[in-house]
């Protein structure tokens, strides 16, 4: 497989008349499939609560979910599954699919019963996801309902940046309303995963389902792309650069040298499912005509060659200063602005809210719902628009409520899983 690399300006176009530009650039990137590729095989692992909260229909439906995933899986494939409380164990040890039968007939037999720690269920599942990473897409599915109780969030995220440095991804998946968000995020984010709100049970299989289409197009790992900017060009002082798609996460970002930023991506999808991150950036005092103010590369490892650190070709970003500036805006990146606009000011409206500063978290939420409607996003705005009118009423969002809130902000989801009223 191989990378396809593009980039788009929000405006290609610079007034030479001024000292001092700000641009952003759209960047593509997803894995391309060639004829000679073969299915890489898949090694998963389900770490699965089964806390004393899931009794009843939530184990149910979960242990359903889960083995919908586990028939999907080819005989190449590998899978391990965890289960934990307030403590953790192995159910089902990194295997291939020979005794599927036996590893679904384990799952049935899921109780629940006490706590909760999730620190302790990441660590089994990362320990056996290791055993059978070579050759094969590294996935794990970890679900909760609750808060980490007894467990810690400190250790959770370094055990997702531990799976990143062995190449797994981490997935987390939200069910019910009473889990930690800004946690279960975190984890997703740190482990290049993402994150899935499973609201009501009956949901479980779909978003299961959903998950696994999405690692199932993973075509190449250990992705990390390369911003080189030329010396009349700098990045944004406060988070210059974000992802967009497949959902928004804000980037960290080191520097390999003093004109060179390394981001990582993690998994690569295949053909439409493209990775589209936004880099916010000055320019300064440029000559007329054209200019190369920097380019940028992919490097990525290609586990069905089993063969790390390719690089991609370097791609130039091309401006032209014009005596008479004619503007060129790029409707795709501006979409692109606003998606990571709305985002932005839902978080700010759920650090007014946690301050006690009511009115400006409605009028952060107004302005989000606004955002919205620019994009043509309604179901988001009219999420957004119910949470600023029950706030501004003096009522308290219930958790499901604050959870669609910054789960609409974050992405577009499917409005018949939003629950919206008619």
């Amino acid at each position: 497989m191989k990378v396809d690399l593009q980039s788009i300006l929000s405006d290609s176009h610079l007034d030479a008349n001024q000292k001092t530009h700000q641009r952003q650039l759209l960047i593509s990137i997803s894995a391309i499939t060639e004829i000679q590729d073969r299915n890489l095989p898949l090694n998963l692992c389900l770490i699965i609560d089964c806390s004393g909260s899931m009794t009843g229909q939530p184990i149910k439906i979960v242990k359903e979910a889960a083995i919908s995933i586990i028939e999907k899986l080819h005989n190449s494939d590998r899978i391990s599954v965890i289960c934990f409380n307030h403590q953790a164990k192995v159910l089902i040890y990194n295997q291939n699919l020979e005794k599927i039968n036996q590893i679904k007939s384990q799952i049935q037999k899921l109780e629940p019963d006490g706590g909760t720690s999730i620190d302790d269920g990441m660590k089994l599942g990362i320990t056996e996801a290791i055993k059978g990473k070579d050759h094969a897409i590294s996935q794990v599915f970890l679900l909760t309902d609750g808060e980490n109780e007894h467990g810690n969030n400190d250790r959770c995220l370094k055990l997702a940046k531990l799976a990143v440095d062995h190449k797994i991804t981490i997935n987390t998946l939200g069910f019910g309303n009473h889990w930690n968000q800004e946690i279960l995020e975190e984890i997703a984010d740190y482990g290049s995963g993402t994150l899935s709100y499973i609201e009501r049970p009956s949901q479980a299989i779909h978003e299961f389902q959903n998950l696994f289409t999405r690692v199932k197009s993973v075509g190449l790992i250990n992705a990390y792309l390369i911003i080189e900017l030329q010396p009349n060009v700098n990045l944004a002082q406060f988070k210059p650069i974000a992802q967009i798609e497949p959902e928004i996460i804000e980037l960290k970002f080191k520097k390999q040298s003093p004109r060179k930023y390394l981001i990582r991506l993690g998994d690569l999808m295949t053909n439409h499912n493209s990775r589209s991150i936004l880099v916010n950036f000055y320019c300064h005092n440029l000559p007329l005509g054209y200019h190369e103010i920097a380019n940028i590369q992919v490097c990525y490892d290609d586990p069905a060659s089993n063969k790390v650190e390719f690089y991609s070709e370097k791609l130039p970003v091309i401006v032209e200063i014009q005596k008479n500036y004619q503007p060129e805006l790029n409707p795709k990146v501006q979409k692109s602005i606003l998606a990571l606009a709305k985002y932005r000011q839902t978080k700010i409206a759920k650090a007014k809210l946690e301050k006690g500063d009511h009115l400006g978290a409605v009028t952060m939420l107004q302005t989000a719902a606004n955002t919205a409607i620019q994009l043509g996003d309604t179901s988001a705005a009219t999420v957004l628009q119910i949470s600023a009118t029950h706030i501004q009423s003096g009522k308290n969002l219930s958790e499901a409520e604050q959870k669609k809130t910054m789960m609409v902000s974050k992405t577009i989801l499917n409005p018949r899983n939003l629950n919206l009223p008619k």
